[in-house]
C-alpha cells in the first residue's frame, strides 16, 4: 500500500522555525522526485520546493528562497522542509507529493502520490 504520511505541522510564531517531514512507503521512493505543495484558505495550490530523486538538483518558489530547504534521506525513504523565518503568510495546509519527471514537478494532474498534508500556522 503506497503512503506518504506528513508530520511536524502546527503552530509557530513569525519569525519561527519548523521542520516538516514526509515518509513514504509501497514505493521506490529513489525512483521520485520529491516536492512541498501549500494550499492556503482561499487559494491554489502551490509548489514550494522540489528536489529530485537522488537529491542533486532543487527548485524553491521565490517567496521561500534563503528560508525553506528540501533535503532527503533515501535510506530513511523520507523526504523533509526545513522552514525558517517563517511568515503569517507561509500559513497553509502543507503537501508531499511524489512525481517521476523533472518536468511535471509543477503539473499536480502528473503526480503519482501525494500525502494527506499538515497544517502550519504562523502567528502570535
Amino acid at each position: 500500500q503506497v503512503q506518504l504520511v506528513e508530520s511536524g505541522g502546527g503552530l509557530v510564531q513569525p519569525g519561527g522555525s519548523l521542520r516538516l517531514s514526509c515518509a513514504a512507503s509501497g514505493f521506490i521512493f529513489k525512483d521520485y522526485h520529491m516536492t512541498w505543495f501549500r494550499q492556503a484558505p482561499g487559494k491554489e495550490r502551490e509548489l514550494v520546493a522540489a528536489i529530485e530523486n537522488y537529491g542533486i538538483g532543487t527548485k524553491h518558489v521565490d517567496s521561500v528562497k534563503g528560508r525553506f530547504t528540501i533535503p532527503r534521506d533515501n535510506a530513511k525513504n523520507t523526504v523533509y522542509l526545513q522552514m525558517n523565518s517563517l511568515k503569517p503568510e507561509d500559513t497553509a495546509v502543507y503537501y508531499c507529493g511524489a512525481v517521476r519527471k523533472w518536468a511535471d514537478i509543477r503539473t499536480m494532474a502528473n503526480y503519482d502520490y501525494w500525502g494527506l498534508g499538515t497544517q502550519v500556522t504562523v502567528s502570535s
